[in-house]
């Protein structure tokens, strides 16, 4: 299995969450894991990428906007959000980004 997402030629869509994870973690990568199973379900997702060190960094891809708010607007989701929010991370960010160009090997 390769670690990075084989996309469709583009135009589509990233979702780059960046996030800062507090010493008390207790659920969260099986959470983690539920979202990416969850996303996958999701019309209009085309993969992911992710990485958990110090600074952990997942990238969604979608192939629109609408796809995307109908993700963040999912039940399940948004918990896991509110529990991200209240017990795993000191800090985050959330990034929406066209992609225009990809190339790679």
């Amino acid at each position: 299995m390769s670690l990075i997402a084989n996309t469709p030629k583009p135009p589509y869509y990233a979702v780059i969450f960046s996030n800062h994870l507090k010493e008390e973690t207790a659920g969260y990568a099986e959470m983690a894991d539920r979202m990416v199973e969850l996303a996958a379900q999701q019309s209009g997702f085309l993969g992911y990428e992710s990485v958990r060190e110090e600074l952990g960094i997942t990238i969604s891809y979608w192939t629109d906007l609408e796809s995307i708010k109908a993700w963040k607007a999912n039940a399940e989701h948004q918990q896991a959000q509110k529990l991200g929010h209240e017990k795993w991370y000191s800090s985050f960010k959330t990034r929406i980004s066209k992609v225009e160009r990809d190339y790679g090997i």
